[in-house]
Parts: C-alpha cells; sequence; structure tokens
C-alpha cells in the first residue's frame, strides 16, 4: 500500500494548538471503542489538553457526540482502512464479521504503523502520549509514550500476559494453571481467552503476541476499579515493575454511539412498566451487541422464563422467540427487540437480577448498579470474568456455560426461580455491597477517582 493510500484527514485543525497534545487510538469494536471514548470524555473533563482520535471512516460516526461535547479539545484524524483480501470489502468494524473476524482487523490495523509515524513526526504539535486499546499492542512502538487501554478487567488482561513466556502450554489440550496469578486459577483450553491461539504453531500467533505485549507500555489503563479486582490490579504493578496502573472504572457511559443503533424501542413504555413491578422482582436478560441465540437455546429460556414465573425483561434482538411465548408471558414478561437503555434499566428499582453472558462492559454496568448476575459465559473471555464475579467476588450465580449449550429448560426455570426469590438473598446483598463500593470508588477521595486524577497529572508531566 502506498502512503498516500493512507494519508489522514483531519476534521479539526485546533489539536494544532500549543496545549498538551494526546493520541487515543480505539479498537472498532463497540465493546471497545465506547469505554476508550467514555475515558476520552473523562480526560477532557479533568484536563487541560487536546485530544486526537485515530480512526477509519466507516467508525467516525461514533465519535460524533464526542467531538460535538469537545468542540475544542477534540479532532479525528481519519485514516483509510488498510485493505485485506481476508476481509469482505468495506468491513471495517468488528460488529460486520463477528470475533472471529478480530485477527484480520488486527493485522489490517497494523498496517497503520508508518503512516500513523509519519503523521506523528509531521504535526506542529505533536502528540506527547498515546492511549491506545489493548489489542494494539504495536502502538508501544511509534516512539512516543503509550498508554495500554484495556476494555477487559484486569485478571483478564493478567490471563494474556502469562502467556507471553509460555506459549509452550498450548502443545497439550490439557487445563492451563495460571501458577503465578492471584488464587492460581485453571481454565480448560476451551475456556482460555478468544486471542489465545490453538497451537504454539497457529497462524494467529502474530495477533496474540499483540495483547501480551500490553504490560511493557508505559502505563496501563483499566475500566475496572479496586473493590472488584484489588488483587489483579495489584498483580499488574509488580508485572510491570512500576504504579502506573490505572483503575479508573466502572467509567460513566455518555450513551456515545448508541444513536446508530437498529433500535425502535419505545423506552418509555419499557420504564412505565418497570415502575409497576415490585422492587427487586424482575429479571433483565440481554446477551450483549454480537451473540444471537439459536432457536433451540431460546426455546429453552423461553420454557424456563415461563416455569420459573419470574417477571423479566428479554433484549432479543434479532434471537427467534417461539411463537405465542409472549402471549403466553403478557404482564409479567416483556420482548424488547433491538438495544434497551441497558444502565438505565439495570439502576431501575424492579430490577433484581441481571442474567448475562458477562462481557466486561455488562460486568462493569452491573456491578456500578448494584445488580446480582445470573451467568451464561457464551464465549472464551467471558469464562474468565465469570469466574472473578462467580468464585472470587460472590456476586453472580452461574446458570448456564457456553455459546452452544442449550440449557434444561426444567433446571433453568428452578434457578431463576430460585436465585431471583429466598435462595438469592446472600448474593443479592454481595452485589448490592458492591455496587456501594463500585460507586463510591468513582466520587471524590475514591480509588477510581484519585487514578483517574494521577492520570491526567502523568499524562500533564510528559
Amino acid at each position: 500500500m502506498s502512503g498516500e493510500t493512507h494519508s489522514p484527514t483531519q476534521q479539526n485543525s485546533k489539536c494544532n494548538g500549543s496545549k498538551q497534545h494526546i493520541m487515543v487510538f480505539p479498537y472498532p469494536a463497540q465493546g471497545h471503542l465506547l469505554p476508550l471514548l467514555d475515558l476520552t470524555h473523562q480526560l477532557c473533563l479533568h484536563g487541560d489538553i487536546t485530544v486526537s482520535i485515530i480512526v477509519t471512516p466507516k467508525n467516525l460516526p461514533y465519535l460524533s457526540p464526542l467531538l460535538t461535547a469537545h468542540p475544542s479539545a477534540v479532532c479525528a484524524v481519519t485514516f483509510p482502512f488498510p485493505e485485506n483480501p481476508s476481509l469482505p470489502p468495506g468491513v471495517e468494524n468488528v460488529k460486520d464479521t463477528g470475533a472471529s473476524g478480530n485477527p484480520l482487523i488486527m493485522a489490517s490495523l497494523r498496517q497503520l504503523r508508518e503512516p500513523i509515524i509519519n503523521w506523528i513526526s509531521s504535526h506542529p504539535n505533536p502528540p506527547v502520549a498515546i492511549i491506545s486499546d489493548f489489542f494494539l499492542g504495536w502502538t508501544n512502538d511509534l516512539g512516543i509514550p503509550r498508554f495500554a487501554f484495556f476494555s477487559s478487567g484486569a485478571f483478564l488482561a493478567s490471563t494474556l500476559h502469562f502467556f507471553s513466556d509460555k506459549i509452550h502450554l498450548l502443545e497439550s489440550n490439557e487445563p492451563v494453571c495460571f501458577s503465578d496469578l492471584p488464587r492460581s486459577p485453571v481454565f480448560k483450553t476451551e475456556h482460555l481467552p478468544a486471542l489465545v491461539p490453538q497451537s504454539p504453531l497457529s497462524q494467529d500467533l502474530e495477533t496474540f503476541r499483540d495483547t501480551t505485549m500490553n504490560f511493557s507500555s508505559y502505563g496501563c489503563v483499566f475500566n475496572s476499579c479496586e473493590c472488584l479486582e484489588e488483587e489483579y490490579m495489584e498483580y499488574v504493578k509488580l508485572r510491570t515493575g512500576h504504579d502506573r496502573v490505572f483503575g479508573v472504572g466502572p467509567l460513566p457511559s455518555i450513551e456515545l454511539g448508541k444513536g446508530n443503533s437498529f433500535s425502535s424501542v419505545d423506552v418509555e413504555a419499557l420504564m412505565s412498566w418497570l415502575d409497576g413491578c415490585p422492587d427487586g422482582s424482575v429479571l433483565y436478560i440481554c446477551v450483549g451487541s454480537q451473540k444471537v441465540l439459536s432457536k433451540d437455546q431460546c426455546d429453552a429460556l423461553a420454557l424456563g422464563l415461563e416455569k420459573s414465573m419470574t417477571r423479566f425483561v428479554w433484549v432479543a434482538k434479532a434471537d427467534p422467540i417461539p411463537d405465542g411465548f409472549e402471549d403466553r408471558v403478557a404482564g409479567r414478561g416483556m420482548v424488547v427487540r433491538g438495544w434497551a437503555p441497558q444502565v438505565a434499566v439495570l439502576n431501575h428499582v424492579a430490577v433484581g437480577g441481571f442474567l448475562s453472558h458477562c462481557g466486561w462492559n455488562s460486568v462493569v454496568e452491573a456491578v456500578a448498579s448494584g445488580t446480582m448476575i445470573l451467568a451464561w459465559p457464551l464465549e472464551a473471555d467471558q469464562f474468565v470474568d465469570a469466574r472473578l464475579l462467580v468464585e472470587h467476588m460472590g456476586v453472580a450465580v452461574r446458570v448456564c456455560e457456553g455459546g452452544e449449550t442449550v440449557p434444561n429448560p426444567h433446571e433453568l426455570g428452578k434457578v431463576l426461580a430460585e436465585t431471583m426469590g429466598e435462595c438469592g438473598r446472600e448474593v443479592r446483598g454481595r452485589a448490592k455491597e458492591m455496587g456501594q463500593k463500585a460507586r463510591a470508588a468513582t466520587e471524590a477521595g475514591g480509588s477510581s477517582n484519585a487514578d483517574l486524577e494521577r492520570l491526567v497529572k502523568e499524562l500533564a508531566s510528559l
């Protein structure tokens, strides 16, 4: 590819001024991109900086609210998406490929290294640091201090780092013991983080190495907090050999990008329905923005919900809901198609549980709201998150596991009824207590607020 093909366009010349200039490089997947934009929003509120955000054309709309909120501080620097013959034409975001497209998109973005270096070197006020997604480990090598941003937790980041010098462990299919991590957790190979290659000879090895080199960055920033992951935050500090490790979560969402959704949900009707439900009686069900449940899984979940007699809100997106189901549960259940205002729903007093795939953004939103999670991890990273929530912190109950698993509807109905009833009282209590601690962390004097201020000062010192 020629340098001319990769020449960027800049939306806002304000970033050419004399203020401290920071570069931000999100990874183009909603679960990665939105939290980093939330962090950028917080940095602009707390620091006197200008920010250039590296983006490709089809991801530019995600930036619109941030550009509107900070017109004199934030500018978009748009690079053409590098061609990749293995990707369908026009694909620039993981939403168009599913998780299986991650290695290809990561490989494509790696081609932007030279164009970005050229852009930095020719800038009248070059950036003093870059904050980039943890999928972009190669950005360690751009000639400026790099802060790795983890839209995941410190536990998942630690499991990825563990393999940086232990790829040989993948030569067998035996469960892997993470011997030097706190609690020495053991995972089956199929439950390892998604980017861990199936063998040391895998063609995805270079992509995976990008995710294992983050601890050698100048700093590490997590959308997490001490009350949830203190022992793993300390582990990261031990492994990096410095204290430039920042737990700044739960980052308040400014709902960036949600306006691009396909939803026509009547939010007012949804919230009004919740207003009519007793406190803590409603189970909220959402398995993320990427996954669509199979017909068999939907049939089993629907029958389980019918048998449980539990009130619920099910965010179904394109999931094939059984015929007649909505009529049979009318009054005690609501099926929502499209995007629902998850943060608002989780914070509603009627919601007492969240049946979740345990994607990290959903985890953080549930923790911040003090809502108990009923865990159904579907993909590999989510097994790590579920382990933290169920076994380590005791704020979740595992109800099923596996992306292809079809739960037994009778057993599922029983677990849902028990967990939302008296049997779940202790877990709900721990989740509520965790929520109070997480909210306190982001307030004045809290650990996350202090780490955000520390990050702002660190950037200002460069």
